[in-house]
């Protein structure tokens, strides 16, 4: 505790605003524990960038926090482009703070030199990578704590590829911004270099976006949409999107329109979660609409809910959206001809099931670990390649490569081309779905996320990885454990017969066990929230659309055994 209250009184100088050293001067005399919360570490500067909870403290998002990795970023960029006129551009999403914080970090690299390109207003992150590109800058930031709860904000850096920032560069900002302290920060903004910007920037990016998503699908005046952005930055864009598309009978969830940090209408603005998305379901029911579309706060997750077999409004999950938008994407470009050179991509922990239909439609498939950097990376990295499609089963798509980042305004109008196609071929998404099931093969997904908050709970979260190592399953559901891939030590072993290979993929705390009949359980601690998670994928053949019922409660009973095998139930 000593060491923390040293560190909270370094708070207490001149360098710091009178509220801030006021609220800490409270926090010392009457509440040790949240003080110990605040100043027990430094909000870390992670391989992306920065989230967390918002207030005065070393372990919160505030000026200082921010400022400082803004300080760092300056001093790299200044280094790496010695001699360029640097220019980064920022945009903010719906977030209490994230218009002042936007603010903050725009005076610091101005303070720097580096010119800055500011939004006027909240705009998407997919809209933010797109700029970096189109207005040639080194590197873009966005403000924003993706689908996290009300009192979380975040940093996230990208580069000029306009993906997020991947190795080397990350580690390298990270030690300039580890070797500052916070008074070396330069607040000082130099005023004529920030230029606001505004409709030039939405107007190509929203062109972009309409030529990427829709594809003159048929059946779009018999075709209904309700839509809600969940008070997040989507409102800027997907209605205009949809309209340019063609689509007329678009309802829009008024009540959750209104950007909105306190996202006041939903428990989570998080399109993972059914509740986010129940006032569109219901608005929906109430008018007969095919299909619901939900983002959240800065527009790069997308939720979708449309008619199942029995006419009723249900969420597809992430994986499932992925695979079908892939199938549909792929059965476009297989028309006009593939060159051999075109790839999918998805992540270690998302449905297999993609790169069964990869083999199908004889293109590459790649995969990465969790978060779409890595996608974005393959970008980069094989500039020879054609990028179709990919995603991840945490609800994000990316439509070609003009976006380098999770991009909901592009795959919502890519989702309706698909739905309303498919209602004028006399089936459905959900049916052209299950088709992909007797197709591919029967792929059922299951997602554990247990929640540990504070100093005990990332402790707890460190143990519960450790044991899942250190005592390893054997069987699964009466299948042979037969792979062990540990990303940590980028090794996966054949327990069976002990082969080893080696994995192509950075090194992280991640840990996949599969059985003889391709059944996987990974586990991996969350990037940005103080969770562990468990993900669960199984598999059979589906015969004939008519079983898919039946063969579909027999997978969810045998997740449900796995979970009680393995004590997450």
């Amino acid at each position: 505790m000593d060491n923390i209250l040293d560190t909270a009184k370094t708070w207490l100088t001149d360098f710091f605003d009178p509220a801030v050293k006021k609220e800490i001067e409270h926090l010392i005399a009457n509440d040790k524990e949240e003080l110990s919360d605040r100043f027990y570490k430094n909000m870390e500067f992670g391989t992306g960038g920065m989230r967390g909870v918002m207030g005065v403290g070393t372990n919160r998002i505030n000026k200082y926090t921010l400022g400082k990795s803004t300080q760092g970023l300056s001093n790299y960029l200044n280094k790496v482009y010695q001699g360029e006129d640097i220019k980064v551009v920022i945009a903010f999403d719906c977030r209490n703070n994230s218009d002042t914080l936007a603010r903050t970090v725009a005076e610091v690299f101005s303070a720097n030199g580096i010119k800055v390109f500011l939004f006027s207003e909240l705009r998407t992150t997919p809209e933010l990578s797109f700029a970096v590109r189109h207005l040639n800058c080194h590197a873009g930031i966005v403000l924003t704590a993706s689908h996290n709860p009300p009192e979380y904000n975040g940093y996230k850096v990208y580069w000029t590829d306009g993906g997020q920032i991947v190795p080397p560069q990350d580690g390298e900002i990270i030690a300039e911004i580890n070797a500052l302290g916070f008074e070396d920060i330069k607040f000082t903004a130099n005023d004529s270099l920030i230029q606001v910007i505004d409709k030039e920037v939405d107007e190509a990016f929203i062109s972009q976006s309409v030529a990427a998503g829709n594809f003159n699908a048929a059946g779009k005046d018999d075709f209904k949409i309700v839509f809600t952005s969940l008070h997040g930055t989507s409102i800027t864009a997907i209605p205009e999107v949809l309209k340019l598309g063609g689509y007329e009978n678009v309802t829009i969830i008024e009540e959750q329109a209104k950007p909105d940090g306190n996202f006041p209408t939903v428990k989570s603005p998080n399109p993972e979660e059914s509740e986010a998305l129940s006032m569109a379901v219901k608005k929906a029911e109430e008018i007969g609409a095919d299909m619901v579309v939900g983002t959240d706060p800065d527009s790069d997750r997308l939720g979708i809910a449309v008619r199942n077999l029995d006419g009723e409004m249900e969420i597809v999950n992430g994986n499932q959206a992925m695979v079908l938008m892939t199938k549909f994407l792929l059965e476009k470009r297989k028309e006009k001809g593939f060159k051999g050179n075109e790839f999918i991509a998805t992540t270690i922990v998302s449905t297999p099931m993609m790169e069964a239909m990869a083999k199908a439609y004889g293109v590459e498939f790649k995969t990465s670990l969790t978060g779409f950097k890595w996608i974005g990376k393959m970008i980069k990295d094989f500039p020879e390649s054609d990028f179709i499609g990919g995603g991840e089963e945490s609800f994000g798509y990316m439509v070609g490569d003009f976006v380098r980042d999770k991009d909901a305004v592009t795959s919502t109008l890519l989702a309706c081309e698909i739905a309303s196609q498919a209602k004028a071929n006399g089936s459905s998404f959900y049916k052209d779905l299950i088709q992909c099931y007797v197709d591919y093969g029967f792929y059922k997904e299951h997602l554990v996320s247990i929640t540990k908050k504070g100093i005990s709970g990332a402790e707890e979260i460190k143990q519960m990885l450790k044991d899942f190592k250190e005592n390893p399953v054997e069987s699964v559901a009466g299948s042979k454990v037969k792979w062990i891939e540990d990303y940590n030590t980028s090794i996966a072993k054949n327990v069976l017969t002990g082969e080893e290979k080696a994995i192509d993929i950075p090194k992280s705390n991640v840990l996949i066990y599969e059985t003889e009949d391709g059944t996987r359980i990974a586990a991996r601690p969350s990037g940005t929230e103080p969770k562990v998670k468990f993900y669960i994928s199984t598999n059979t053949k589906l015969q004939k659309t008519e079983d898919y019922k039946k063969v579909a409660a027999e997978l969810d009973q045998k997740i449900k055994n796995i979970l009680a095998e393995l004590n997450l139930a």
